[in-house]
């Protein structure tokens, strides 16, 4: 009989703890919920694996950056809230950030960026819109970004830490060392608003040098510029010019 009851007793255990993970299983994978209105911090979509591939949330909780599943502290994104997108190797693939707010003395602080990355990269494509006190401006770019075996997220930090221990007259000539060796992001195409109320696209050449400009004034006024590699318009097409 104490044979019985051992074994009675030992199957009752099994049945509780198979119940058990049954129960959990059965929450994680198969429970629905609805709801009406949440009110969260931040929400994590992961997949099953527990791969996170979308973050939304509020400054206070906003992440770092992800490279290949790490998260990385990223200080400068602390006065955001938004959305960050995330590839399936856990890496950075864009995001959108926002924020707005009036100091104190009544100024005015805002600005939001929608952008879509290279593959482990930087942002190849955005559209941003900031406002303060002094400008105020909207506009839509697109990258040249190197690819990630040429130019690491890794390698974009070292370059600034390395240039910020250079006298400042060596800065420039560092940055366009880089650039004329294609370690660093160039913009190719700029579409926007210019400081002065009219609107500009900008087409560059693979080294970021403008060569078109289509520019409307404030007033209206229309113009074509062709620029050479110094930046020098070469030629100038308006209204009634007749070329």
């Amino acid at each position: 009989m104490s044979q019985i009851r051992t074994f009675l007793s030992g199957a009752t255990a099994m049945a509780a703890a198979l119940a058990a993970v049954a129960a959990l299983t059965g929450a994680k994978t198969e429970r629905k919920e609805t709801f009406d209105e949440i009110t969260v911090g931040r929400i994590n979509i992961v997949e099953p694996d527990g791969t996170r591939r979308i973050v939304i949330s509020n400054k206070a909780q906003f992440p770092g950056d992800f490279q290949q599943g790490k998260e990385r502290e990223r200080p400068d994104r602390r006065a955001f809230a938004g959305m960050l997108f995330i590839n399936e190797e856990g890496t950075e693939n864009g995001g959108l950030i926002q924020k707005g707010s009036i100091a104190a003395d009544g100024k005015v602080s805002s600005g939001l960026s929608l952008t879509f990355d290279r593959f482990r990269q930087d942002q190849a494509l955005q559209l941003i819109n900031t406002d303060s006190a002094s400008h105020q401006m909207t506009a839509f770019g697109i990258n040249d970004v190197p690819h990630y075996k040429v130019t690491s997220m890794e390698d974009v930090t070292r370059f600034g830490e390395d240039a910020r221990k250079l006298p400042e007259a060596e800065r420039r000539a560092y940055w366009q060392k880089l650039k004329d060796e294609g370690r660093l992001s160039v913009n190719r195409i700029w579409l926007g608003n210019t400081g002065d109320k009219g609107s500009s696209l900008q087409l560059k050449d693979a080294r970021g040098r403008t060569r078109m400009l289509l520019l409307v004034s404030a007033d209206g006024k229309a113009q074509i510029q062709m620029l050479d590699e110094q930046g020098k318009v070469v030629k100038s097409i308006e209204p009634g010019s007749g070329t």
